[in-house]
């Protein structure tokens, strides 16, 4: 039931994206007189197509689900033949280089449009976000080093406003990716408003992938270890421990959240700790013996043969969820905000890239299909507001990598046509054609690497 949730939620994020992609290139060319042919939703060979209109535009499934395109009337197409009289003035080289340009331009547009409105929809519906509260900050690491502590609230970085999780992570990956320090405002319970600082090489020296946050020493404020629900049967019930009951400490170990529980009992199977809780004011030490439960695989099963791990488990849940906050804004203001997160998401995705070529950031972040569809899957099952959060980022990164100035993509063709514009003359046609088969390398190349990546994340 998972892989047919995350192939669905591919299936219509990625598709979804790719026609509206197309759809933005086809009511351009139509805007400017240009004649369609054809649009395909899908690469290669024509699964499935209909005609309508008086142009009768074949609109087609094709057989490869990854793209799609718009063809046009064009006289460089082996296929076009000759041009009926009607039809000179509609073909597509025959337009300006300003409306091809415009052509051209309107695929990514779209994506970025669609981003806007989504993130805008959002915006207004209102997301439920852990909020900006800080939970234990690890001694000597970067944080702890800037005078950040445990139930600090950040309030801003670098004087934008932060009120979430995702909008803290998000200033301190700018940050990084900028090469400066970071300046936090935080609001401590017992000091009011503080000053701290991470400094620049601190922020330069992260690896991008994985947990931005955690390397910094900083992790999400949890609630107390209160225990709730205790299952029968289990070792917390053989134990005497009661729903309320708030764990102190394990084995003399301060624990400061669920997490830290967890952990410990996962650690020790069949060991007997020693809990030290507080119920009804009173403190009191409980001996438990966690029960040993083979460890459940990535698939949700449970993990066998040769070499299988046996976790602690006491069958009591556990308080884990942080502070919540809802930020929602007017529809004026929500678009504004997705814009400008469109922007910011766009300019963070360039400097990525750049600092791939450059060697400063691992090759190891560039995904492929694979993880894309992992990502799908996984938002789908959280929910429809972090699936179409999703849906928003995936339409800017499409938009993003198509106007990469790479031939084959429309970043390609548009700077063809910028230097149209600069020298007054098309592109020759035979170094078009040198920088196509340049571009369809590299392009293929990125391709290997992205699956390559995609896999080494499924074994590890």
């Amino acid at each position: 039931m998972t892989l047919i949730t995350t192939l669905l939620a591919f299936i219509v994020a990625l598709g979804s994206l790719v026609t509206l992609h197309e759809l933005g290139h086809y009511l351009v060319a139509r805007l400017c007189g240009v004649k369609v042919l054809r649009f395909s939703v899908g690469m290669g060979k024509v699964v499935y197509s209909r005609k309508f209109g008086k142009d009768q535009t074949e609109w087609a499934i094709s057989a490869l689900p990854l793209g799609g395109y718009v063809k046009m009337l064009d006289s460089r197409d082996p296929d076009t033949g000759v041009l009926a009289e009607a039809d000179l003035a509609r073909e597509f080289t025959r337009q300006s280089v300003w409306r091809r340009m415009a052509i051209i331009a309107a695929g990514p547009l779209a994506n970025f449009l669609v981003a806007i409105v989504l993130y805008a929809g959002l915006f207004m519906h209102g997301i439920e976000e852990p909020s900006s509260r800080i939970g234990p900050v690890a001694e000597q690491s970067s944080a702890y080093l800037a005078g950040l502590r445990s139930g600090d609230t950040v309030q801003a970085v670098n004087g934008r406003p932060v009120a979430s999780w995702t909008e803290l992570r998000w200033e301190l990956m700018q940050a990084a990716l900028d090469k400066q320090a970071a300046r936090i405002e935080v609001r401590r319970p017992d000091r009011g408003v503080q000053q701290a600082t991470i400094p620049a090489a601190s922020l330069a020296a992260l690896d991008m992938e994985g947990d931005v946050l955690g390397k910094l020493g900083i992790v999400l404020a949890r609630p107390a270890p209160v225990l709730g629900k205790i299952m029968p049967g289990g070792a917390a019930e053989r134990a005497g421990l009661q729903s309320g009951d708030l764990i102190l400490a394990i084995d003399a170990q301060p624990m400061t959240d669920g997490i830290a529980v967890i952990e410990t009992l996962m650690r020790s199977p069949g060991k007997t700790l020693q809990v030290l809780l507080r119920r009804h004011g009173q403190d009191l030490t409980v001996p438990v013996t966690p029960d040993a439960e083979a460890a459940k695989g990535a698939n949700g099963g449970q993990a066998s043969g040769q070499g299988a791990v046996t976790v602690g488990k006491i069958k009591a849940e556990i308080a884990l969820t942080p502070d919540m906050i809802v930020v929602a804004s007017g529809p004026f203001a929500a678009v504004g905000k997705g814009a400008v997160k469109v922007w910011d998401t766009s300019i963070m995705s360039l400097k990525m890239l750049g600092k791939m070529l450059t060697g400063e950031v691992s090759l190891k972040n560039v995904t492929g299909p694979i993880t894309i569809a992992d990502y799908a899957g996984q938002t789908a099952r959280v929910g429809l507001v972090s699936y179409l959060s999703f849906i928003a980022f995936i339409s800017i990164s499409l938009g993003v990598m198509n106007l990469l100035p790479i031939p084959v993509l429309d970043g390609g063709h548009l700077l063809y046509y910028s230097l149209e514009v600069l020298t007054g003359r098309p592109l020759p046609e035979r170094v078009g054609e040198i920088a196509q088969r340049l571009g369809l390398g590299l392009l293929l190349t990125l391709m290997v690497l992205a699956v390559f990546n995609d896999v080494l994340r499924l074994l590890n």
